[in-house]
């Protein structure tokens, strides 16, 4: 039997983030659905999460979140917790910036970061106060495929995602024995706006100074594009919101690190690494537990 939790997630207006509000609370959880302008541009999408969960066993709450504001944050967290206590935070609000690496510029660089890595750590920060009061939680946080190799056209976006993993699985060792869980979530490409509403480079000389290979972002959008279009199971973003409902439902230990869609290699990754970070948290913890 499932128990119902309360649960906040980033980014709720699209994609799996609300995809996964919905496939929580039909599985009778309180889904706070953080997302910036609920009264104005994501208006639709509050009142669509609304009357979705009228019909469902849990509840949706849509709740004003913009994660590149650490009063926002702080704020969300806070009113939840005057409320209800928060079992689950899930990380999921992300921009993907698909063109030549060198062409981006460092303003651009580090408007990603602000979400894709610093909005993770401020909402990380602003549940485990009282998570570790509790000494109970979890925190899913959405990488990709992405954070486990470097590819061309997309350097930034899998600069910000190894940046994440690296945080997100230290944190995971580090409140594991306070009864927290910090998993990460590896999706590979789903059909969201995430392809439609990628940022190109603003340094558009350098661009053209690529000749023929600055084609490569579009000869690539085009390429998940057509994948997406063609209807393909694999690419359906509801198998994300559905695996991550899973983890939700699922009793620890989690596993830190969960693939979805075309594998892409990123299991055998995984597979292989895992022994070795394993062997490394051996030696490492009986000094940092003050065990010798």
């Amino acid at each position: 039997m499932t128990i119902s939790k309360t649960i906040l997630i980033t980014g709720a207006s699209r994609g799996i983030g609300l995809r996964t509000a919905k496939s929580l609370a039909l599985r009778g959880h309180t889904v706070y659905a953080g997302m910036r302008n609920v009264d104005g541009r994501n208006k639709e999408a509050a009142a669509e999460l609304l009357a979705f969960a009228s019909e469902a066993s849990g509840r949706i709450l849509p709740i004003e979140l913009d994660v590149t504001d650490e009063d926002a944050c702080n704020a969300a967290a806070a009113k939840i917790e005057a409320e209800t206590p928060i079992d689950v935070l899930i990380n999921n609000a992300g921009i993907m910036p698909v063109g030549l690496t060198e062409a981006y510029t460092l303003e651009q660089a580090q408007d990603l970061f602000d979400v894709n890595v610093y909005g993770i750590m401020r909402m990380s920060r602003a549940v485990l106060g009282p998570m570790r009061s509790r000494k109970a939680g979890l925190i899913i946080s959405l990488s990709s495929a992405a954070g486990r190799f470097g590819m061309p056209f997309f350097g930034l976006y899998c600069a910000s995602k190894w940046a994440m993993e690296g945080y997100c699985e230290s944190l995971h060792y580090e409140l594991e024995t306070l009864g927290i869980e910090s998993i990460l979530v590896e999706p590979s490409g789903h059909g969201t706006d995430l392809v439609t509403t990628a940022p190109a480079p603003a340094d558009t000389a350098r661009v053209q100074d690529y000749g023929d290979l600055a084609q490569g972002r579009d000869r690539l959008l085009g390429m998940f594009q057509g994948m997406f279009d063609q209807g393909d199971a694999s690419t359906d973003a509801s198998n994300v919101a559905n695996r991550i409902a899973d983890l939700v439902d699922m009793s620890a230990p989690r596993p830190i690190r969960t693939q979805v869609g075309h594998d892409m290699g990123v299991t055998a990754v995984n597979e292989a690494v895992l022994p070795i970070q394993d062997e490394l948290i051996k030696g490492l913890k009986p000094v940092y537990m003050g065990e010798v």
